[in-house]
């Protein structure tokens, strides 16, 4: 069974339809890529998966649970939609760091938070803080910052503040990990340590959506390529096909752009 099954995903915004109707699914440890023009609807797309946006149609489904359904009104409730949002870490394009934290205080604040909810928080705080804190550490040494632990966010360089981000994703253990164009933001000397962070997780059999520019990156390190072009999946496949010998002319031309 898929962990991620997209199927007929719609998005307007009021008369403007960005997202006309994806489908697609994602098994575990695969790493899929989406590539396509600004305005195609890739960040859209992960915004809906993270539930940063409501769908206006289709239905998303994770590990064979509906988590969306347009039809449905009772998968749409406000209370539910924080803990659906666990079956998903994003990192955004532009960092999103807490400023007046650390680096391993950014990281740890989430699952802090979320123990708080936990029978035996008030009973077993200091251990539990404790083990939130170890794995913050072991997270931000997995990205190659064990020594920025203490680091605020104007201390670090770009490249080192979405290594952060990353790990902050991680710390809630998320079944996908989701990426926004995650070296957009950076210098292209910089984010090689980021293209090695993400590569490093797809060797852990992470499964992960990055929507990425980095087209060399895309097909290094994807098990799987979707090409989005006016909110459709214009063409989708293994990477050496998509980038090899791309079928539409569209797909062609985008890809000569991009050279």
């Amino acid at each position: 069974m898929a962990i991620l099954e997209v199927r007929d995903l719609k998005k307007h915004f009021g008369p403007v339809n960005v997202l006309n109707g994806i489908s697609f699914s994602l098994e575990k440890g695969e790493v899929l890529s989406v590539i396509g023009s600004s305005g195609s609807g890739k960040t859209t797309l992960l915004r809906c998966l993270n539930f940063l946006e409501t769908p206006s149609g289709g239905q998303i489904h994770v590990k064979g649970e509906c988590l969306f359904d347009a039809a449905d009104p009772s998968t749409q409730k406000e209370a539910g939609v924080r803990k659906k949002r666990l079956h998903f870490g994003l990192v955004f394009q532009s960092f999103n760091l807490f400023p007046q934290y650390t680096a391993l205080q950014n990281v740890t604040l989430a699952p802090q938070l979320l123990a708080r909810e936990r029978e035996d928080y008030r009973q077993d705080r200091a251990r539990i803080l404790a083990e939130i804190q170890e794995e913050g550490q072991s997270l931000l040494e997995q990205v190659g910052l064990a020594d920025k632990l203490h680091s605020y966010p104007h201390q670090l360089s770009g490249g080192q503040q979405q290594r952060v981000a990353i790990a902050r994703a991680l710390a809630l253990k998320p079944d996908i990990l989701c990426f926004d164009e995650p070296t957009s933001a950076l210098d292209p000397e910089i984010s090689g340590e980021v293209l090695r962070a993400i590569r490093r997780l797809a060797e852990q059999h992470m499964t992960m959506i990055i929507v990425t520019h980095e087209m060399g990156f895309a097909r290094d390190v994807s098990s799987r390529v979707i090409f989005m072009d006016g909110g459709l999946i214009a063409e989708e496949g293994p990477p050496e096909a998509l980038f090899g010998s791309p079928k539409s002319q569209r797909l062609q031309a985008f890809l000569q752009a991009v050279r």
